[in-house]
């Protein structure tokens, strides 16, 4: 039986195995911060399992916003770095989302099915492939982020503007790069 857990670390499973993401919220119970009755022990003070169950949170209300288009995390990430850098290789692709070049092709094979994607030959190396949105790609794009934002807004909801842009900055410094995660509200 598939967890939240097992489906958070999913980027994307082969296309004859692959689970549209309507399928996969009405199968699955819905996300429990908290087990009534459950001693979490020494997890309770982990700042890391604190990350973890909020993320599995998002990822739950991600996954049913974007079920309309069988939309996961890393497809609409792609989308996004392919929509903003014209002609992007695979291989930087696969860099810039910190996944696999296998995972990245998993990834663009995907999008080019449901239509979002479109390689092309590149003009400099004859082993490379160019990115690009084609214009379902654009137009679905452009629906998926009014989601993903409203999605974003019910997360964070119930923190301040201040709180947001905080907790912003300090996940910035988390992930090292010592610059806030830019909030473009």
């Amino acid at each position: 039986m598939s967890t939240a857990h097992d489906r958070a670390l999913v980027v994307a499973a082969p296309s004859t195995r692959r689970a549209t993401a309507k399928a996969q919220v009405e199968r699955e119970p819905p996300f429990e911060a908290r087990v009534p009755g459950v001693d979490y022990g020494v997890l309770d003070s982990l700042v890391g399992y604190a990350l973890r169950r909020a993320q599995l949170a998002l990822y739950e209300d991600f996954i049913r916003s974007l079920a309309p288009w069988n939309i996961t995390p890393p497809r609409f990430s792609a989308l996004v770095v392919i929509a903003n850098n014209p002609d992007l290789k695979l291989t930087d692709l696969a860099r810039i989302l910190n996944v696999a070049r296998s995972g990245a092709v998993t990834l663009v094979d995907a999008l080019s099915e449901l239509g979002h994607v479109a390689r092309h030959a590149s003009a400099t190396d004859k082993r490379a492939f160019r990115l690009s949105l084609t214009t379902k790609g654009k137009k679905t794009l452009t629906q998926i982020a009014r989601a993903v934002r409203e999605h974003d807004r019910r997360i964070v909801c119930m923190l301040t503007v201040s709180e947001q842009t905080q907790l912003m900055s300090l996940l910035g410094r988390m992930v090292g790069s010592g610059e806030p995660v830019r909030n473009t509200r």
